[in-house]
């Protein structure tokens, strides 16, 4: 497993970054009372994410009329599609210190785009962070096993369709985190059940169709944040995204080298860690957001 060594900051274990224990590099010292949340910077981001869940629910329960339905339903999915980033980064660093507030909050999130917990813990945080530089053990590989380069959207359908088979099959190394995992994708089959007998056209349109597009465009973001970089140089095998809206949407993932290089840094300290390592990041592992993101204001530029 790889973690991060002589830094400054308080860093998390990728594997299951929720039980493992805070490792300051200055201190032991425990706080006199739990906070709510691990890091400030996480409440309006969680506020957004449940007020956007409610205006769900509340739709799903009174909306009879197909065209509002739908209209709700195109204008959540921009949003979900975000939110996914923000699920990865809670998969690293869980928001809460309480483990149920976490599992609330992945109910949320796995309603929104589709992955419950932990399976990017096993099949991101470990089968990709920790292999990410050996294409025959990623399990987010964008080569073949031939060699060969997986074209954008292969990859994207194959990460999509194996993605929960795979964490199963990795969570056999980690039954703690295999057991969270089957329990929470068992308990969002039987919500989505009852969503559906209650109204199949709303639960369709409101949940089930944005998760799915939600998470296969998550897949498709790891292609595009790796694939034909680097297999030697980690400040190359990685690439990275400036846009400054880009970073505002997604909780700074823009900044992936850093991301993989401390894998269990807060969100909101990957700039500044970003800025210290900049210089040894190649230009051709710089590069713009797609569409529809390159439409917003990029900022200043920045290394």
């Amino acid at each position: 497993m790889f973690m991060p060594n002589g830094s400054s900051e308080t860093t998390l274990s990728p594997l299951n970054s929720e039980t493992a224990p805070l490792t300051p590099s200055h201190s032991s010292q425990s706080t006199p009372r739990k906070r709510l949340f691990r890091f400030a910077e996480d409440r309006w981001p969680v506020a957004i994410f449940l007020a956007l869940f409610a205006i769900d629910l509340v739709v799903f329960a009174t909306a009879s009329a197909w065209p509002l339905v739908l209209a709700w339903a195109l204008l959540s999915v921009p949003a979900k599609v975000c939110i996914a980033a923000w699920n990865h980064h809670h998969q690293h660093v869980p928001f809460f210190n309480s483990k149920i507030c976490n599992r609330l909050m992945e109910c949320v999130f796995g309603l929104q785009t589709g992955a419950v917990s932990n399976v990017w813990v096993l099949h991101h945080n470990i089968g990709h962070h920790d292999n990410y530089m050996d294409q025959s053990k990623d399990e987010s590989a964008w080569r073949k096993p031939d060699g060969q380069i997986r074209t954008a959207h292969g990859y994207t359908w194959w990460l999509a369709i194996s993605g929960y088979a795979c964490a199963l099959r990795k969570g056999a190394e980690y039954p703690g985190l295999r057991r969270t995992f089957i329990l929470m994708t068992l308990l969002h089959v039987a919500l989505l059940a009852v969503l559906l007998w209650i109204n199949p056209f709303n639960a369709t349109l409101i949940v089930i169709i944005p998760m799915v597009i939600s998470f296969v465009l998550t897949c498709r973001h790891t292609y595009d944040h790796h694939a034909g970089c680097s297999e030697v140089d980690e400040y190359a095998a990685s690439n990275n995204i400036m846009h400054r809206w880009y970073n505002i949407l997604t909780g700074n993932l823009g900044y992936h080298t850093a991301h993989h290089l401390r894998p269990g840094l807060h969100w909101s300290k990957l700039p500044k860690f970003h800025a210290r390592i900049a210089a040894k990041i190649p230009a051709a592992n710089f590069r713009g957001p797609g569409f529809p993101m390159s439409l917003l204001p990029a900022g200043p530029k920045a290394a």
